[in-house]
């Protein structure tokens, strides 16, 4: 097992594809100068395979492909394919913004894909636009239709949740998730680089809930040890609203998830800039057991939890698409 030097096992592995997305979304993306990774400086999907064949060794048993914008990726759905066949893999999803994945969800289902993450942060089309400087809220929602037709149930939205841009719709939220039979999950802007984060922007997960309490009867469910989101229930719908709170309550000493970005860094922190480079050791000729070394040596560096907001905003990190999702 993948243990660090707190005790937390590891068995989650985000997987970043591309650096490449076809939204511009603005607490994610610079408005310009955004560097993409040259087509020899990404991992090739032989590359992946290798490298997740030795993560399922070690006890990573679920696998998120990210990007960027994943199904931006040529054939993205052979990859899946790939990974879902190794053993000890039991799970491969996906973190989509929706726009091209009602065309190529059937063929990622099959594939082995079994659920999706929407990213939604507005219902409204003026909205969308505004946020992610790109038309095309129509083909997110016929994306959550589809994979609803698909049973690739639980179904999740991701809501960046930005004061004074798309927080009056909290309970619009709400509602379509009670309709709609999803889970939504109301997430705190987090600072990156290029994000232009700012206090004025940022609401707690505790406003958050407190101002959906207003309106309905919210019953906290039993937390899994590692999950992301605190979850709650809409008393009388079944309906789950999740909570993920990096800035204000963070779950670090329940973490239990790696990223590997699109470049082949290993991180074992989101908000931390620490990271190995695999895809250089790979390339380099080395053994399936010197990676593993690798892998194992960089998560015993792992620390306790990330900085708090002090100190992310004076840190040195890439953008949030450089890294991943």
């Amino acid at each position: 097992m993948l243990n660090d030097s707190f005790g937390r096992i590891h068995s989650y592995l985000r997987l970043a594809v591309t650096d490449r997305c076809n939204l511009r979304c603005r607490y994610c993306m610079p408005d310009t100068g955004v560097d993409f990774k040259p087509h020899h400086g990404i991992l090739t999907f032989e590359e992946i395979h290798r490298l997740v064949s030795i993560f399922s060794m070690l006890g990573i048993r679920k696998i998120r492909l990210t990007g960027g914008e994943p199904t931006v990726r040529k054939n993205v759905s052979r990859l899946v394919s790939l990974i879902s066949a190794l053993p000890g893999i039991e799970e491969v999803t996906m973190t989509s913004n929706g726009i091209l994945l009602a065309e190529a969800i059937c063929d990622l289902h099959r594939a082995g894909l079994r659920r999706v993450n929407i990213s939604l942060d507005t219902l409204r089309p003026n909205r969308f636009r505004a946020i992610t400087r790109r038309d095309g809220i129509d083909k997110v929602l016929a994306s959550i239709d589809k994979a609803l037709s698909l049973n690739m149930r639980p179904v999740k939205l991701n809501v960046v949740v930005m004061r004074g841009v798309n927080d009056d719709e909290l309970r619009d939220f709400a509602d379509f998730a009670i309709r709609k039979g999803v889970t939504v999950r109301f997430i705190e802007f987090m600072p990156f680089a290029g994000n232009r984060w700012q206090s004025e922007y940022f609401i707690s997960s505790d406003e958050i809930r407190k101002r959906l309490a207003r309106a309905f009867v919210l019953r906290p469910l039993d937390e899994e040890n590692s999950s992301s989101a605190r979850e709650w229930e809409i008393t009388g719908e079944g309906t789950r609203i999740g909570f993920i709170s990096p800035v204000s309550d963070h779950f670090c000493a329940s973490c239990n998830r790696l990223r590997l970005t699109v470049d082949g860094a290993l991180r074992t922190c989101l908000l931390n800039n620490a990271e190995i480079s695999l895809r250089d050791l790979l390339r380099r000729g080395a053994s399936d057991e010197e990676l593993a070394l690798s892998i194992q040596a960089s998560l015993n560096a792992k620390p306790a939890s990330h900085p708090g907001i002090d100190g992310l905003l004076k840190q040195e990190n890439r953008t949030m698409i450089a890294i991943g999702g």
